[in-house]
């Protein structure tokens, strides 16, 4: 990743500064079964994920986020059904982002955007305007006041009321900073929930090196690639999720089997259907880190969900 420190002259400022947006994006309680396709789209536009949190909103919060709706008439079903169920808040990045994600997002009714913009979202996957699978920011300003609500200083806590990890039946899995990068979050995630895998909890993380050793610390004297698996983790910002599989108990090593093989190259020759077959590169770039051993996936669980996001 580069940091621009400062720009070359006026000009380039004032086309990098106006051009590279951030913009909010919540994918609603209705959409969340469909975040991996969903999340495929934006990705495919060019948008970089730089915050991603699945949370129960607080229906004050949702309040304060439909401000300028507080006065129509389905104030008060908008704010019940934004906090009943969790969503899942990002952060996006692009060049014009705003107006991209809102053309991305299309028409509020989902009706109308089936009808004026069929590739739109809302035309995939909403039913109603209430129902209409995912919000975003309508204006730059919109957006600064919408991350400082989700992702600022004053962002909601991790609490039991906004929490979503269930820590029963359930096993972790963290996509590694490669195959974020890479874009592959979205189809990772589609290919999870098409296997019949619910997504519980999910939040972007960026690792430090102590982190990254504490929690790879069963591996270390034990798997040669030990360092440079710390390496990776803390290479960008990582994605773990809380999974919970059809078969409930069995959850930690049956998904284990469906992440396939440490070795990409194994994994395609004995295991092709698994995840890390179609996205692993090598044994340290592997995709996905998945819990190896059941007894293991509360406590990997709570790392992340009740550590780590504390």
């Amino acid at each position: 990743h580069i940091k621009i420190t400062g720009y070359a002259n006026e000009y380039t400022q004032r086309i990098m500064g106006r051009s590279m947006q951030s913009t909010i994006v919540i994918i609603k309680p209705d959409g969340r079964s469909k975040m991996g396709s969903i999340l495929k789209m934006i990705i495919n536009e060019g948008f970089r994920i730089s915050e991603l949190r699945m949370l129960k909103l607080p229906a004050s919060l949702v309040e304060q986020f439909y401000q300028k709706k507080k006065d129509s008439l389905g104030f008060a079903a908008l704010v019940t059904y934004m906090s009943s169920s969790p969503v899942i808040a990002l952060e996006l990045i692009n060049n014009e982002g705003v107006d991209r994600m809102k053309d991305l997002c299309g028409p509020t009714d989902p009706d109308q955007a089936r009808r004026e913009a069929p590739a739109s979202i809302r035309a995939c996957f909403g039913t109603d305007e209430a129902h209409n699978a995912i919000h975003s920011s309508s204006s730059v300003e919109e957006s600064r006041l919408e991350r400082e609500l989700l992702f600022g200083k004053h962002a909601p806590a991790s609490n039991s009321s906004t929490d979503t990890a269930v820590l029963k039946h359930s096993t972790c899995c963290v996509i590694k900073p490669h195959a974020v990068r890479d874009g592959k979050l979205g189809e990772i995630i589609e290919m999870i929930e098409g296997e019949g895998y619910t997504i519980t909890a999910m939040r972007m993380f960026r690792l430090d090196n102590i982190n990254a050793e504490e929690f790879l610390e069963i591996y270390r004297g034990v798997l040669p690639e030990y360092t440079d698996m710390v390496s990776e983790f803390v290479n960008g910002g990582c994605v773990a999720l809380e999974v919970v599989g059809p078969t409930k108990e069995d959850t930690p090593q049956d998904f284990r089997n469906f992440v396939g093989p440490m070795d990409p190259d194994m994994a395609r020759q004995l295991r092709p259907n698994t995840l890390r077959a179609r996205f692993g590169k090598n044994k340290v770039q592997n995709a996905i880190h998945v819990t190896d051993l059941p007894e293991d996936a509360p406590l990997e669980v709570e790392y992340f969900f009740k550590i780590l996001a504390a």
